[in-house]
This record gives C-alpha cells, sequence and structure tokens, in this order.
C-alpha cells in the first residue's frame, strides 16, 4: 500500500490551528481564564510534588504516585496550553509540521501516563485496604519503582504508534486544524493518504490502554468495596473509603471525559463539543487534581498545614 499516495501533490510543510472561537471578546476573555487556569496548575502542581519530597510523613507509595501524577499532569498542560493562549492573541497561528509531531506525541506520552499511574495508585489501594499485612512487601521500593517504568514505558509505546502513523500521513490539501492543538483525528481528517491502518493502529493501542486499566482499576475497587462491607466497624469502614475518594473522584473525571472524546460515535456530538470537552480534560482537570487531594486527602492536608504552620512562626 502506498502511504504517501501521488507525489505530485505540494506538501504542507506547517498547519493553522483554528482554536476555539473567532470572536475577539470571547478571545480576550479566554485567554485570561485559561491564563489562570494555568498558573494554578503549574503551581498547584509543583507544589504538590514539593510538599511530598519534603515532608516525611508523605513518603509513602501512594504519594509517591501522586508526586508523578502531579508531574503528568503539569507536563500534559503544558504541551497544549502555551500554544492555546498565543492562538488566543493572534489572528494567525501556525505550528511547523514537526512541531505538531512534537505536540500530538507529548499530549499522548502524558496522557497515557495519567491512565496507566490511577491503574497503580488503585492497585495501591488495593494492597493497603484488602492485603495490608503484605502491603510493605507488594507495595516495597523495587515493585513502586517497577510500576512507574511500566508508566513511562507504556506512555512512549502509545504516542509512538501515533507519531510513527502521524508521519506515514502525506497531506496535500487544506492545513488548517479545526482544534486548538494537534490531535490526531482532525489531522486525519486533513490526510490525503489512504488512511484505514493508519487510524487502526492507534486507535487500537490506545483503547488497550484505556481498557486495560479501566479493567485494573474496576477490579482493584470492586475488591476494595466488599472488603470495606466486611468490616465490623462503621469507622473503620469510614477511615478505608476515606482514603479512596479523592482518587475517586479524579478517576471520574479523567476517565469521564476521554470516554467521552475518544469512545462516543462521533455523531453524537460536534466539533464544538469536542473541543469544549478537550479543554476540560487537558485544561481543567490538570489544576484541578491537586486541589481535590489536598482538600479531601487528610495527610495532606495534615502537611500542608505543618508547612504553613513553620512558615508563619519562622
Amino acid at each position: 500500500m502506498d502511504f504517501l499516495g501521488p507525489r505530485n501533490y505540494t506538501v504542507v510543510t506547517d498547519f493553522i490551528l483554528l482554536g476555539l472561537t473567532d470572536d475577539p471578546v470571547l478571545r480576550v476573555i479566554l485567554f485570561v481564564i485559561i491564563l489562570c487556569i494555568y498558573l494554578v496548575t503549574i503551581s498547584g502542581n509543583l507544589s504538590t510534588i514539593v510538599l511530598i519530597r519534603t515532608s516525611s510523613q508523605l513518603h509513602h507509595p501512594m504519594y509517591f504516585f501522586l508526586s508523578h501524577l502531579a508531574f503528568a499532569d503539569m507536563c500534559f498542560s503544558t504541551s497544549v496550553t502555551p500554544n492555546m493562549l498565543v492562538n488566543f492573541l493572534v489572528q494567525r497561528n501556525p505550528i511547523s509540521y514537526h512541531g505538531c509531531g512534537m505536540q500530538l506525541g507529548s499530549t499522548a506520552v502524558f496522557g497515557t501516563v495519567e491512565c496507566f499511574l490511577l491503574a497503580t495508585m488503585a492497585y495501591d489501594r488495593f494492597v493497603a485496604i484488602c492485603n495490608p499485612l503484605l502491603y510493605s512487601t507488594k507495595m516495597s521500593t523495587r515493585v513502586c519503582v517497577q510500576l512507574l517504568i511500566v508508566a513511562y514505558v507504556g506512555g512512549f509505546l502509545n504516542a509512538s504508534s501515533f507519531i510513527i502513523c502521524f508521519y506515514f500521513l502525506f497531506f496535500c490539501g487544506p492545513n488548517h486544524v479545526n482544534h486548538f492543538f494537534c490531535d490526531f483525528a482532525p489531522l486525519v481528517e486533513l490526510s490525503c493518504s489512504e488512511i484505514s491502518i493508519l487510524v487502526v493502529v492507534p486507535s487500537f493501542t490506545s483503547g488497550s490502554v484505556i481498557v486495560v486499566t479501566v479493567f485494573a482499576i474496576l477490579v482493584s475497587y470492586i475488591y476494595i468495596l466488599v472488603t470495606i462491607l466486611k468490616m465490623n466497624s462503621n469507622e473503620g469502614r469510614h477511615k478505608a473509603f476515606s482514603t479512596c475518594t479523592a482518587h475517586l473522584t479524579v478517576v471520574t473525571l479523567f476517565y469521564g471525559t476521554i470516554t467521552f472524546i475518544y469512545a462516543m460515535p462521533k455523531s453524537t456530538f460536534s466539533t464544538d463539543q469536542n473541543k469544549v470537552v478537550s479543554v476540560f480534560y487537558t485544561v481543567v482537570i490538570p489544576m484541578l487534581n491537586p486541589i481535590i487531594y489536598s482538600l479531601q486527602n487528610k495527610e495532606i492536608k495534615g502537611a500542608l498545614k505543618r508547612v504553613l504552620r513553620k512558615k508563619t512562626f519562622s
């Protein structure tokens, strides 16, 4: 099969991102809102990482993975948001062919890493609640590092499928991407290549990541729920469940939005709706995650209070 198609076309060397809106007033408003969200995202996730690294009370596997989740959130948002902000300020926002490939790859890497980390954190809660006596063995430093390596390797492998297929696509016509970042689906719509296999491969790899991680999360929480229901003490049930609420909230928000984007039939929602939901999972959720954990996790709240108290009285 000739993936590159006819060679007598003008090859596209850059793309124009159409962004969220053409309304100049709305663009200014969105610029201010999203800039504020981005600043909160960076400061919130960076503070989470520093807090976990400096507080000895948080030197546990769950917070080790949470610090990497915060790092993935920062990188995920940074892959998209700065370029989106530029798009609000200029009429024409070109991105080079290779720049588009890099943005596609970086969002795929850190989006996939987040999926694996959320699944790993669910497994951590499963071990802590269902097998507390074996927790130190099953979640040893060696095991945690191995699970982290799996997350990042999985991210790079999934991103590789998107990048390779992107470079096999041949663009010979319009170069206006109807999105605010280089997502794979709108790029495929612009391609003049034979695209059947080139669409199947990334869909298969990303779909596999979602299915595997969702399955791991569901199985972990089914066992957790059964274990909690078997507890005789209401206080014990409440304490066990309270350690999961922040993670469950983050999982629901993240997987709810990516399911809407990648699993729902395209005919059920418009391109504009797709963009709005994409803003939510690329820009808003990375901001919400540290807020959710700081509000719902007692140990993080306690560590944060101790740090603030030291700074107040120092």
